[in-house]
Order: C-alpha cells, then structure tokens, then sequence
C-alpha cells in the first residue's frame, strides 16, 4: 500500500508538472502571436496630401488644389485598409492627442486645450501606452507624442509620468541637444520667468544663430530684427503677416538638407532603437540606450512634427514643387457675413488676406512639398520596422493617423487649424496587419471613424479584449470592428474647441456639419469658479447667443453658407442644439482643477444622449 500511495503521489507531482509546463508552453504561445505595434502621427497633415486618399475620394492621384506625392503612404494603404472619414476629437494638438492616448472624448478626459493633465484624479483611467505595458509590450515613443498628460509631482507641472519604457522627444531631447533645423524656444531667467521667444536656426557644419522674436517688457534689439531678415533672405521664408502671429513660418527653405532635419532625426533614433535590439548604444547626443528587448513585443509611437509650422521641405524637396500651379480654393468675404463671432474670431487670426498670389501659391507648394518629404521619412520608418519585425519572426499592425488634425490652405479663407469645418477636423487613417485574416489588403472604408478609436484598436491589435467593463470608459470603437461591420455604425462624429476660442462643440454626419457655442464665457481655460457652472445655459439662452453654425453639405459641400438661422433651417439646427449640448454638457461630462490633486466636477444630468444615432424627424429637412 505504501509503495501505491508513493506511485500515486508521483504521478499527481508529474500531472502538476506537466500542466504546469504546458501552460508555460502556452503563455508564450500567446505571447508569440502578440503583433509588434507601430502607431505613427503626423502634425497638421491634410488628407488630400496622400494619393492614394485623392483616389479613394476624388478618383484622381491629385488634390483638388493640385499636385502632391505620396508613393510610401500610397503602398501602405494598398497593404491594409483606408479610413477615409477619420475625425480629430478636437483641432488642436494637445486636446487631440489626449483623446487619442486616453480613448476618450475631451469632455469625458477633461482636457480641452494645454492644460497641464495628470492622473491623480479618481476618474483618470490607464492611456493606451500603459494598457500595453500590462499586456506585455514594451511601449516607446519618438518625437511628438505631446498629450499633455503628466505625473502630480505632487503639484502640477511638466513630471514625466512615464507612460512609456523609452521615450525620446523631439524637443526636450534633440532640439535641446542641438539636433534640429529653425525653431522656436521660450527663454526664461534664473526664476524661471519667462523673458522672451528666441528664433534658433542650425547649420549643416554645426554652426547656429539664436535671436529674439519677442522680449518680454523690451524692445527687440538691433541685432534682433537683423538677424532675421538675414535668416528671412536667406530661407525665402514667408511669414504670417496678414494676422496676430505675425511671426509663424508659412513656407521657406529648411536650413537641413533631407536626413538632417529634427524630423530625419526623429527617425533616425526611431531606427537605432530597433536595429540595436538587445544591445546598448548610444544616442545621437551620446546618451546609452538599451535597444528593443527582442523577446517581447514592441509598442512604437513615431510622432513626426511636420508639416506642421515653421513649413520647411528641404530643398531637394522643395524643388520639385516650387514650379507647380496650385488651385486656390474658392472664398467670398460674404461668406463671413453669416458666421458668428467664435468663428470670426478663428478667421482673423488665420487669415490668407493681404497675401499675395504668389505667396499663396508659395505655401501651397511648401506645404505639399513637406508632406511629401514626410512621405519619404515614413517610408524608411516602415522598412525598418518591417525588417525587425521579419528578423524576429514577429507578425505586425501599422496604425497611421494621417494629421492629429488637419490644415486649411484657403478654404474659409484661413491657413490654420483650428475650425469645427472640415479642413480643419477631417483626416484619414491607415490599417496594416502582416497577418491578412485580421485586416485584407486595397479596401477603402468610408464609414465615420473618430481619433478616440485609436486606442482601442491597438489594444484589439495586442489581444486585449476592449468589451472587458475595466474598459468600459472607452469612447473609441476597434477599426477591425468597424471594417468587419461587427458592431453598429455610428452617425456621427464628436468633438469641442477651446484654443484661439471657445468653449465651442461640433457634430458631423455624412451631411451636416453643425457646432455651437457651449457656455457664456470665452476664457480658454476653465477657472476653477467655473467649474460645472452654466452647463445648461447653451440649451436654454437665446438662439442668437449660442452663435450656431449648420452646413448643409448636400447643397454645400464646401461649407460656404452657414444655414442655422434661415428660417428653413431653424428646426433642425435647434434640434442639433439640443442633441449635442446634451451630450457634450450632460451626458457624463468632466471639468477639472488640474492645479488640485483630486478636484472636478462630473455633469450627468443627461446620461445615454451620446446614442451614436442621430433619428432627425424627418420634417425638419429641408428639401
């Protein structure tokens, strides 16, 4: 009996063990078919920049404004799946990045313009970077990731929350180490006032010019305005002096020649990283890194600047658009006579008037121009992620976000951001996977897609099943979901505007574009007094006083004529008054004393209004 219980108890051990080894076996099964991730944005990119999205849309390689260059997009696109009716959540870098690390709306995250967010309030969930970090990944991000998303040090302030493994930003690491082109930079004293705005221009040999574009409580020197006629000259920069911010770069010849500029060197770190996996080496200002830990996988974020201002295509690039007759959209001043004071205010501060022909044309071809020179750089992004990729027999998914948000060059009359209209909010995305049985390749989707669905789509692209209730403060939607027609479409789109004015929110749908303005005051920033103060009053005040705009794009595709307060279309956009003021104030909306550890105020006075349907009674259209 004894020698049976032994054998029997060694048997038991062995079942153990082999479970145990088995499950092992299993777990890194999984972890196999985890996909590397690359998720790239650019800054301020136009759609209308990619052929391929000219095709889809247009059914020309063109713009409608004219020539454009986009052969390594173009050959992504044709690998994966095309959303060609991607919105930004807000038009404006800051707020936008943070719907698109959070998942979630502005008015649901709490961050509307360049507040300085943390995560210590109890509403705060994990942003996509730290959801895969707990799934297994190693996150890194390169160049602009900029959400504005921070750690309470305690106190408010710019504390690295570590919400990547690897981290190297295009200002704060390569511009401050003396790797870039032209930028701008803040000057401070030994109390960290502020005292000025240099202009920093770097050379191929080394050398560097700094001076001040603004001295704050003096006048610029001498030398000041000197040196940037020399470096206006120089450059052929052209300049925004038609409106405020006389100082922005439109168009010019960048200082670098192509591979040297800070977004050539975004890359260039991008690459290190991954073809020194599981070695350390040296940045390029000589800083030790460890490469990409090969035995799991990786998490990239690639954040390029351009073409967002200073627009500077080197001049290899530059030349071969600086000859191109570019179409000017079509604008009429009456077209200002129907818009209300919000979005007058963004048409002064972006305005194209007092331009020439030839400057027009000229930030044309210099903005097209960086965008294809963007292409180029997204190209060899790609190739060496494929490439380490195939080297470790890991399967892939590339995200692209064509723009954080997109670029007016004349529509409205504007060159800017900004805007609830489409140039200014609408974009494209692109969907790749190695493995074809989670997306095909050469599809076009044209059903309405938010930035807020990014987040959730990585997390699906990483195996994390986004329908878990730990969840369930997601926003976004899975763009596999969206392809696959799995889960209902929505009809409509969402998002809010408080930098250059505001408080303002839009809502779009295939045909109407409407927005409004949300409360009675026009400060950016919410003061903590203000918090969850007036939340009703854009539902309840005076038609003319929410300063609503409505496009009818069936008649005006160009939204040229604002229709909210004809009197064939003051039934309908009353009823898109009372729609999205419900969703954007009611239903679960977030103000925050970000100054505070734990400070907020939570509206939900209309909970379940944010349906994703719209049901318009259908008497309220107008034929």
């Amino acid at each position: 009996m004894a020698i049976y219980l032994y054998d029997r108890n060694k048997i038991f051990k062995l079942i153990v063990f082999v479970c145990g080894v088995c499950t092992l076996l299993l777990s890194g099964l999984v972890q196999s078919k985890q996909p590397n991730i690359l998720w790239i944005i650019t800054d301020d990119q136009r759609p209308d920049s990619v052929s391929a999205y000219n095709q889809a849309v247009y059914g020309q390689n063109n713009s409608p404004l004219g020539y454009v260059e986009s052969p390594n997009i173009d050959k992504l696109a044709a690998e994966g799946v095309l959303f060609t009716h991607a919105f930004t959540n807000s038009p404006v870098c800051g707020p936008s990045r943070g719907s698109m690390h959070s998942g979630r709306y502005p008015f649901r995250n709490g961050h509307y313009a360049f507040e300085l967010t943390h995560q210590n309030p109890d509403f705060v969930k994990p942003t996509v970077s730290e959801v895969m970090r707990s799934n297994g990944y190693t996150t890194s991000t390169f160049g602009k990731e900029d959400h504005y998303i921070y750690k309470w040090g305690p106190g408010q302030g710019f504390h690295n929350a570590q919400l990547f493994d690897v981290k190297v930003h295009f200002k704060n690491d390569l511009q401050k180490n003396g790797l870039g082109d032209l930028f701008t930079k803040a000057q401070y004293d030994e109390n960290y006032n502020v005292i000025g705005t240099t202009e920093n221009v770097l050379y191929p040999d080394g050398t560097q010019r700094k001076y001040y574009l603004k001295r704050n409580n003096a006048e610029l020197t001498t030398e000041d305005i000197a040196q940037k006629k020399l470096t206006d000259k120089e450059f052929d920069i052209l300049r925004a002096y038609t409106r405020g911010n006389t100082d922005l770069i439109l168009g010019g010849e960048n200082p670098k020649p192509a591979g040297e500029t800070i977004d050539a060197y975004i890359v260039k770190e991008f690459q290190h990283y991954l073809q020194n996996a599981n070695t350390e080496y040296s940045s390029l200002w000589g800083k030790k890194m460890q490469g990409a830990n090969s035995a799991v996988p990786q998490f990239l974020h690639l954040g390029f600047h351009l073409p967002h201002t200073p627009v500077l295509p080197p001049k290899s690039f530059r030349d071969r658009f600086k000859n191109k007759q570019y179409k000017v959209p079509s604008f009429n001043e009456s077209e200002l006579k129907k818009l209300p004071k919000q979005l007058l205010g963004i048409y002064e501060t972006s305005k194209m008037k007092g331009m020439t022909d030839a400057e027009i044309q000229q930030a044309i071809q210099d903005y097209y121009a960086f965008c294809a020179y963007g292409d180029f750089l997204i190209g060899e992004a790609v190739e060496t992620f494929k490439q380490y990729s195939k080297k470790n027999n890991q399967e892939y998914v590339i995200i692209f976000t064509v723009g954080d948000h997109s670029w007016h060059l004349g529509e409205q009359g504007m060159e800017a951001k900004f805007g609830p209209w489409q140039q200014s909010v609408g974009n494209a995305a692109i969907v790749v996977a190695s493995d074809k049985s989670l997306l095909p390749a050469n599809k076009i989707n044209s059903d309405l897609v938010e930035f807020v669905d990014f987040a959730p789509t990585i997390m699906a692209a990483g195996g994390v099943d986004a329908s878990e209730p730990q969840y369930s403060y997601l926003d976004g939607v899975s763009l596999f979901d969206v392809y696959n027609e799995s889960i209902p479409k929505r009809e409509y789109v969402l998002g809010e505007i408080n930098v250059i004015v505001g408080p303002r929110a839009y809502l779009h749908s295939k045909r109407f574009r409407f927005s409004m303005r949300t409360r009675p005051f026009s400060n950016i920033n919410l003061k903590p007094s203000q918090l969850g103060k007036d939340l009703k009053w854009a539902l309840t005040a005076p038609a003319e006083d929410v300063e609503m705009a409505l496009y009818d794009l069936d008649k005006d595709p160009k939204e040229q004529n604002n229709v909210a307060y004809d009197k064939h279309y003051a039934g309908l956009a009353n009823w898109f008054r009372n729609k999205l003021g419900n969703i954007v104030l009611g239903d679960n909306r977030i103000e925050v004393d970000w100054s505070k550890a734990n400070s907020y105020h939570l509206s939900d006075f209309a909970v379940g209004a944010d349906d994703k349907k719209l049901n318009i009674p259908r008497q309220l259209i107008p034929r």
